[in-house]
């Protein structure tokens, strides 16, 4: 409808029904036509773009559009207050398990709505599945192992759960964001090699085993730092390179460096 009357309101603000856009909308509604008005009511960092905001709001807007913007924004009013009542419905469900909840919570970006979905997707008790990787399985986000011959064709992931895979990938993206954790290191390790999108997909089944294995143990999140690759690479490295000199007939002790 903005569009229709030329209003490029969406082009300046990241979202149009945020303070400053319900301002603006809702003095349209009331006749007001002045782009200077308009760009003044632009609260907080929108008023840095009251020039952009002046020009974006030059346009033609009819009684038809106040008229069914009036509508429009009384829907929106409607469905607000559906989900308000909604999430308070969810909250009080889920009163019983909110010291599982606060412990997922540790879990770098695993944002409460995430945990509510796994919990009214998959549950809180693991009981059912043997161990994690079961778990995975029903969801669909472990790699596909369609071999032939001894030869791995496919690592595709299988269907699953299409809520919870989506989710999944959501919070991996957001631990991917964050700083020196664990999460945030398995993602840029995988994303340089592999690609963004499968980086998600590991990171997000890596986030289910660990939401396993906390409801299942009742343990808290343990975050294993960002250097666990680096170590674990060093590791790997010790153990291959020993194993090649005690095959070439040294006997090997390993002494660390002394630092100065």
């Amino acid at each position: 409808m903005l569009e229709d009357a030329n209003l490029k309101l969406s082009s300046v603000l990241t979202d149009i029904m945020g303070q400053t856009g319900q301002h603006i909308l809702a003095a349209i509604i009331r006749g007001e036509e002045d782009p200077s008005v308009l760009a003044d009511m632009a609260l907080r960092r929108a008023a840095s773009k009251r020039d952009a905001l002046v020009l974006a709001l030059c346009g033609r807007v009819s009684e038809q559009h106040r008229f069914l913007l009036r509508e429009l924004l009384v829907m929106i009013q409607h469905h607000d207050q559906a989900i308000s009542r909604l999430d308070k419905e969810i909250e009080e469900r889920l009163l019983p398990f909110e010291k599982q909840i606060q412990q997922l919570d540790a879990m770098p970006d695993l944002s409460r709505r995430c945990i509510e979905i796994l919990f009214a997707e998959i549950g809180w008790d693991m009981s059912p599945f043997p161990d994690a990787a079961h778990l995975a399985s029903l969801v669909g986000i472990c790699p596909g192992n369609y071999e032939s011959g001894g030869k791995r064709l496919s690592g595709r992931i299988r269907k699953g759960h299409h809520w919870v895979k989506a989710i999944l990938v959501q919070a991996a993206q957001a631990a991917a964001r964050t700083k020196q954790t664990y999460l945030s290191a398995q993602y840029q390790r995988i994303a340089a090699r592999r690609g963004g999108k499968r980086a998600a997909v590991a990171v997000g089944h890596s986030i289910l085993v660990i939401y396993y294995h906390m409801l299942k143990t009742g343990q808290p999140y343990q975050e294993k730092r960002a250097d666990y690759f680096s170590e674990l690479d060093r590791q790997h490295a010790e153990r291959r390179l020993t194993k090649h000199l005690e095959r070439l007939g040294y006997q090997v002790t390993l002494t660390p460096a002394q630092i100065v």
